[in-house]
């Protein structure tokens, strides 16, 4: 996968969570995207092998990054992380924030990619965090 390629399933991903996010959420969402990136340690390291691991030593937490900065961030070594969860997490006036959960295997091989299959690359499209006192059909502020 390219940067540009990342790129492009990185802000498609976005538009569907974005979507996902409205039919459940009070809030307005604006198209100007925010991203906070949380890089976890590969958990299970079977056939890590065949995958790059990083970080190496603890969980990574970066905020408030634009696309690219997301991309110079995530992409190495012309690979990329194998399953990016995707989610909304909090709407202003200027822009919708969105968490990035990503594996910390990396890989260069599209069919290593979770959600290759429904055509998102490495983007698995999540719900935002639904309340406690959460009621079905009933909108709720982020």
């Amino acid at each position: 996968m390219t940067k540009e390629d990342f790129l492009f399933h990185l802000n498609g991903a976005s538009f569907i969570a974005l979507k996902f996010a409205e039919k459940y959420v009070k809030d307005k969402l604006v198209t100007d995207f925010k991203y906070n990136v949380i890089l976890t340690i590969a958990g299970n390291i079977v056939g890590a092998k065949q995958f790059d691991i990083y970080p190496k030593k603890k969980d990574i937490i970066k905020l408030d990054l634009t696309d690219s900065e997301v991309v110079d961030l995530l992409f190495r070594n012309n690979k990329i992380p194998i399953w990016i969860d995707i989610r909304v997490l909090k709407s202003s006036r200027k822009s919708t924030t969105f968490n990035l959960l990503c594996s910390g295997k990396y890989s260069d091989d599209k069919d290593d990619y979770y959600y290759n299959q429904n055509g998102s690359g490495p983007f698995g499209v999540k719900g935002p965090n639904f309340p406690l006192n959460y009621e079905e059909g009933k909108k709720f502020r982020l």
